[in-house]
């Protein structure tokens, strides 16, 4: 459980970058001018989740939680900011 949930929240993040990604090939808005810096966000997004089930898979515990939190805990705090925009319905103007 102590690496299953941090992990699964990083891979939700994960997603959620390859899906914008797709959608910016898909509208226009990933071109030549961008592609390094969307191909350097993939690679690290890439990088913790698949490094952290690699570490978990060569018997490093704690440094294969550690990683994933990395990505998790900016995922949580989005999402924590998502629901109090949706709960509190601010005044933008």
């Amino acid at each position: 459980m102590k690496f299953w949930i941090p992990w699964t929240v990083s891979a939700l993040v994960g997603a959620a970058f390859v899906v914008f990604f797709l959608i910016g090939l898909g509208d226009g808005t990933v071109s030549s001018f961008n592609i390094v810096l969307w191909l350097g966000i993939l690679a690290v997004v890439g990088g913790c989740v698949g490094g952290s089930l690699w570490l978990r898979a060569k018997g490093h515990r704690v440094p294969s939680i550690v990683l994933a939190w990395v990505l998790a805990v900016p995922g949580l705090f989005a999402g924590l900011l998502m629901l109090i925009v949706i709960v509190t319905k601010p005044n933008w103007q």
